[in-house]
């Protein structure tokens, strides 16, 4: 039986088996940002330790970061602590520094990729649970706590248990108006939010192999939600291709025999699984959540469900679901109100999402009683926007263009829901408060979806809009 990309991945960065059962992994990239990292250089310091491998960590700035000014010092002084922190941390332990002034700031995880730090075969670690977004490469990328934080600084290693593989099939062909972010939740409704957990997600299929680097990375990015430690894509030349070139690349000399290496990492056709998945790609609609987690989702030609079409240990969330949005089983989705319209963060805040909302945005006007905001994902990403001329499209369609950061994905910057204000988002958590208001409640829609509900100020279907071009 031949082995998937993670047994492979995982013997190529294993140093050891641990007594525990769990395996002492070397991390090939390690990157962190100002929220998780203090406490951990911190710890270095009490144990007067040293950076191991420097330049395998690289740091930038972006949950806490207004998008709206870059003044210092930030109002927030909490927010300004942090990014004191991670400067002088920076400078102290050699740590490469991705800020403002470096041109390069961004959210770390469109940062990795886009600037060749991440590459298949590789092992990756973050201070953030939605770093599988760098499986999207063919990489073994999870989120790490603090204290994992100061291993990896301290020993580029990490004692991890490997976790089963569960290979997700995605057949057939999207439909217009049908994205990436569609899938995953689509795939999260179907296993659950606990589905994946022990597991490692292979994604594969006709949908998967026809989608660009951005589209695999939304995919991945959201596996963390559906209880999976990590999320990953086999690397093929669409890889390849969107790697060749960029500034941590392997030079071109040296770039094809890279290629052949990150081909042999790829599963091979006769690896086995620990379990299988098949969905119809065909099948999968628009879809929005309607609750308080990302598995309660429905096409948006869909009704929000009855608490008896759940399994009985579902239906208390169900129904704290229900109290907590003000959605009553059986109503439809489609219509919803909106008051804010957020299209971002490391899920959708990329190049294309903004293209594909910017299709949308073209067709109308945001409603008044409607606050819509556009945040690219990087510095790289608002630079290429401003050369297609995306920023005054959304402007003359009522959005807000800002500058880079995290915003209101989790609202830890002054981007925040207010009271019980409804907001369509780009995001990949509709938790409780999850974007700053404790009663505020959020929407999870592709960034094409988000940009039409902010016209019709309500949520709306997509397809409709773009049919009628």
């Amino acid at each position: 039986m031949g082995k998937s990309l993670l047994d492979k991945v995982w013997q190529a960065h294993s140093v050891r088996e641990l007594p525990s059962g769990q395996t002492q992994l070397f991390i090939g990239l390690h990157l962190i940002h100002e929220v998780t990292s203090p406490q951990a250089f911190q710890m270095m310091r009490e144990q007067d330790l040293k950076v191991a491998f420097a330049q395998r960590t690289f740091a930038t700035v972006d949950h806490i970061i207004p998008t709206d000014t870059r003044q210092r010092p930030y109002v927030d002084s909490q927010a300004e602590g942090m990014m004191s922190a991670i400067e002088r941390n920076c400078r102290e332990f050699g740590i490469r520094f991705f800020d403002g002034p470096s041109g390069h700031q961004g959210i770390v995880h469109v940062l990795g990729p886009e600037l060749g730090l991440t590459q298949p075969g590789m092992t990756v670690a973050c201070g953030d649970s939605h770093t599988s977004t760098h499986g999207a490469l063919g990489a073994v990328a999870f989120g790490i706590g603090t204290s994992q934080v100061r291993d990896v600084l301290a020993s580029q290693c990490l004692a991890i248990q490997r976790p089963r593989v569960r290979r997700i099939e995605i057949e057939g062909k999207l439909a217009l108006g049908v994205y990436a972010k569609d899938v995953t939740l689509h795939i999260i409704r179907n296993l659950g939010v606990k589905g994946g957990v022990g597991f490692a997600y292979e994604y594969a299929g006709a949908v998967v192999e026809h989608m660009t680097m951005e589209e695999r990375m939304t995919l991945c990015n959201m596996s963390i939600e559906g209880g999976a430690r990590l999320g990953y894509v086999n690397p093929d030349q669409t890889t390849f291709d969107y790697v060749r070139g960029r500034e941590f690349a392997p030079p071109a000399e040296n770039f094809e025999r890279a290629v052949a290496w990150w081909r042999s990492m790829a599963s091979d056709p006769d690896a086995g699984y620990d379990d299988t998945v098949r969905l119809d790609g065909e099948r999968i609609a628009p879809t929005v959540t309607w609750g308080i987690n990302p598995g309660q989702a429905i096409g948006v030609d869909e009704k929000i469900p009855v608490a008896d079409s759940f399994a009985p240990d579902d239906r208390e969330v169900a129904e704290d679901a229900y109290e907590y949005m003000g959605f009553k089983p059986g109503a439809e989705i489609r219509g919803t109100r909106i008051d804010v319209a957020f299209i971002g963060s490391c899920t959708n805040g990329r190049i294309s999402d903004l293209r594909e909302a910017a299709k949308v945005a073209r067709l109308g006007k945001v409603k008044p009683h409607v606050k819509a905001l556009v945040v690219p994902g990087s510095e790289a990403v608002a630079k290429a926007a401003e050369a297609e001329g995306l920023p005054e499209v959304f402007r003359q369609a009522g959005f807000e263009w800002r500058l880079p950061g995290c915003s209101m994905c989790l609202a830890m910057n002054p981007d925040k829901l207010v009271g019980r204000q409804v907001c369509a988002s780009s995001s990949n958590r509709n938790f409780k408060g999850r974007q700053g208001s404790p009663s505020g409640r959020t929407l999870l829609m592709s960034p094409a979806m988000v940009a039409a509900a902010a016209i019709e100020g309500a949520v709306a279907d997509v397809r409709d809009m773009l049919g009628r071009k």
